[in-house]
């Protein structure tokens, strides 16, 4: 079950998504999104600040450290790959994907076909890596302020839930 997806989004207010997109909009439609206690797209102080991801129902939102077009990969396994050495900060995190269609898009994106990756329908464990990496062969902005890096994202089944882990700590501040 091997396979990697390339892509370069844009990640619009820092930040791109890894999401079932019809499983997370009907959470949202159906209370979520009034919850007084629920972060913005996840983003509470600890996200923000410590682990650069934001965790809703059916969604990581992967915080960047340029508001720019970078670059992404996403690979499926069948069981944890090792980690990989070059990356600066490693977060583990899970998400439900019921409806087996996950996409990878940018925030002010609309997830559209080629934003998709059919897989089976469940649990996974996501471990996004931040690789630090050269600007991407994209028109993107020179001026933007942040470092450039080449966000890994590595997902494989999960039979049981776990908690949100910082694997490896980058440095801080990280972004812009």
């Amino acid at each position: 079950m091997s396979e990697t997806r390339r892509a370069v989004v844009f990640a619009d207010h820092g930040q791109f998504y890894l999401q079932d997109v019809e499983a997370h909009d009907q959470e949202m439609r159906s209370g979520g999104a009034m919850d007084p206690d629920r972060a913005p797209a996840g983003w509470t102080h600890e996200a923000v600040h410590v682990h650069r991801i934001g965790v809703e129902p059916h969604s990581i939102s992967v915080g960047t450290a340029r508001s720019d077009f970078v670059e992404t990969s996403l690979e499926l396994h069948e069981t944890p790959p090792p980690e990989l050495p070059q990356a600066e900060h490693v977060v583990e995190a899970d998400v439900q994907i019921p409806t087996g269609v996950l996409s990878i898009y940018g925030c002010s994106e609309d997830p559209g076909p080629e934003h998709r990756v059919n897989i089976s329908a469940g649990r996974y464990r996501a471990r996004m890596s931040y690789v630090p990496s050269d600007r991407p062969e994209v028109d993107g902005n020179p001026d933007e302020p942040g470092d450039y890096f080449r966000y890994h994202v590595e997902i494989w089944p999960a039979t049981q839930p776990a908690a949100l882990v910082v694997v490896r700590q980058g440095p801080s501040p990280w972004a812009g």
